[in-house]
């Protein structure tokens, strides 16, 4: 993971592997080694699970065999800390000391443990749509028949309904209009009106066919639903390392990702 964080890919990390050093064969934890600019790059990882801070003794044992080695880096990671002593000798002779443990809360201090958020749900009820109707244009161009009067009915799923500008294409179907509706910032509200104008609109009808309209208006209430979401980065953080010598730490997620 933290390979991956720096941007270096496809590297093979070996565990428990022996590396021959100029006197002796050297049990390594954890090893790596990667090529970048030209420059080979060895880490040794010496990994001390221990319910104690590691002592100076450990750290000078670590260091002879990294000499042994010759041209590698080291890393001394372990849970409970380092003795003052083993980190002066540590930091004196370029050893990085890890801690990797279980976050604590002292951890968090300075950082953003808990977010607390709330959602607003607005939701649109529509009780009513009615088609405005252009009556003049009705009068010039559709033949009504006597005593009959004027009806006009329309149907259909709200997506498949649509308005049409004069030559036939497509400008607004009714869930189009129905998505756009105001919510006036969310606000609780009922038997509202709302109408959308169309200057060049014409609309399919069942029985007298494609009629010009002026507008549709729909009737409608909004209801708003409140929602706390509460995110504990206690539950999401698995681990935490620290360095000893600088104080950084990284937050690691519960599939090994780097928070």
């Amino acid at each position: 993971s933290l390979l991956v964080a720096d941007g270096i890919m496809n590297i093979n990390v070996k565990h428990n592997v022996t590396i021959r050093g100029k006197a002796y064969k050297h049990q390594i934890d954890v090893y790596w080694e990667y090529e970048l600019a030209g420059i080979r790059h060895k880490v040794a990882i010496e990994c001390k699970n221990y319910n104690r801070p590691v002592s100076k003794s450990a750290v000078t044992s670590f260091y002879g065999v990294l000499t042994d080695i010759g041209n590698i880096n080291g890393v001394i990671v372990t849970k409970k800390g380092f003795q003052e002593g083993a980190k002066i000798y540590a930091e004196h002779y370029g050893i990085n000391l890890k801690e990797l443990r279980e976050p604590t809360d002292d951890d968090w201090k300075g950082r953003v443990k808990t977010i607390h958020t709330i959602i607003n749900m607005v939701s649109v009820n529509v009780k009513g749509i009615r088609i405005v109707v252009d009556e003049e244009w009705v009068k010039e161009n559709i033949t009504v028949p006597v005593n009959q009067g004027f009806k006009y009915t329309a149907s259909g799923k709200s997506d498949e309904m649509w308005v049409k500008d004069n030559v036939g294409n497509l400008v607004k179907n009714f869930f189009q209009l129905q998505e756009e509706l105001p919510v006036y910032d969310g606000a609780v509200a009922q038997n509202l009106i709302y109408v959308y104008k169309f200057e060049n609109g014409f609309f399919d009808f069942n029985d007298l066919g494609t009629i010009k309209i002026l507008g549709i208006q729909f009737e409608y209430d909004i209801s708003v639903a409140t929602q706390q979401l509460i995110m504990d980065g206690s539950e999401i953080a698995k681990a935490i390392l620290k360095d000893v010598i600088t104080g950084d730490l990284k937050f690691f997620n519960k599939d090994g990702s780097i928070m």
